[in-house]
């Protein structure tokens, strides 16, 4: 008979370690979810009691003739074409100008590219900044720097999109293989050569993707900054809706979401060619 044999049946110490941390860490953030409920004023009985509104507000009350978002007027469909290319337009610049300002600043913002740590930690509080004012309200700021029109709206996405695409090109130089680097630098490349040579290919594709996602959220961002008088077609849909027009917000709606559908459709085919 062979001899018996006690199996410790106990997981490592360092296993019980990171599940103990990983239970401790669900258990935090299911407290959180829950504290945040309190004074938020969730209820799901008044959104079902308030569904029937929301579908009389959108279809039409039989009570009130001309009520409701359909059929669109597109009576003045003209004007908003104009309106929603000026809108598209003011993305095209906010991002390109972006570009350029989070280049340089992704690049100092990365730990593997930043001259020093103190630079490192100034451009990255810089990018937090700069991604923690919303669009809105960077376009409040400048129309009451600029005046009204669309070149406050223009600034606004340049800097909020600059601080956002600072931290991601920031975390693509991070994630390069330093190998390519270290054989660029062994040749007696200069900082810039190595940045050209040896970091910049390997990011290209991930700004190119980078940019032309943040393009396609700044269309839509673009289409809102006309509630502060920041140009575009935000303004036409505002007074539409404080007008009670509903129909003729409907059609600048259809207007709006066939240019985001169009605008998604060309990026993705752009995305797949450069990258």
């Amino acid at each position: 008979m062979l001899p018996t044999r006690t199996v410790n049946v106990q997981p490592p110490p360092e296993v019980r370690r990171r599940t103990t941390l990983q239970m401790i860490s669900w258990a935090l953030i299911l407290l959180v979810i829950g504290l945040s409920f309190q004074g938020t004023e969730v209820n799901l009985k008044t959104l079902y009691d308030g569904l029937g509104n929301s579908w009389r507000y959108i279809f039409g009350d039989p009570t009130r003739p001309q009520s409701g978002f359909f059929p669109p007027d597109f009576g003045k469909g003209g004007v908003y074409l104009e309106q929603m290319l000026l809108t598209v337009k003011m993305a095209v610049l906010g991002t390109v100008g972006a570009i350029i300002l989070a280049l340089p600043l992704g690049f100092l913002a990365a730990r593997n590219t930043a001259p020093n740590a103190f630079v490192y930690q100034i451009t990255r509080r810089l990018l937090d900044v700069l991604r923690g004012l919303n669009e809105f309200v960077l376009a409040l700021i400048f129309v009451a720097a600029v005046g009204l029109g669309p070149f406050p709206g223009i600034l606004a996405l340049v800097f909020h999109t600059a601080g956002i695409l600072g931290k991601l090109f920031a975390e693509g130089i991070e994630d390069i293989d330093e190998g390519q680097v270290e054989a660029v630098k062994a040749t007696g490349a200069r900082p810039l050569q190595v940045l050209g040579r040896g970091v910049w290919p390997q990011i290209t594709a991930h700004v190119l993707s980078m940019s032309m996602y943040r393009f396609e959220s700044n269309v839509r961002a673009a289409t809102v900054l006309g509630l502060v008088g920041a140009g575009g077609i935000g303004f036409y849909i505002t007074e539409a809706i404080r007008g009670f027009d509903t129909r003729a917000a409907c059609a600048i709606l259809i207007i709006i979401l066939a240019t985001v559908f169009l605008l998604d459709f060309l990026s993705a085919k752009l995305r797949e060619r450069l990258t």
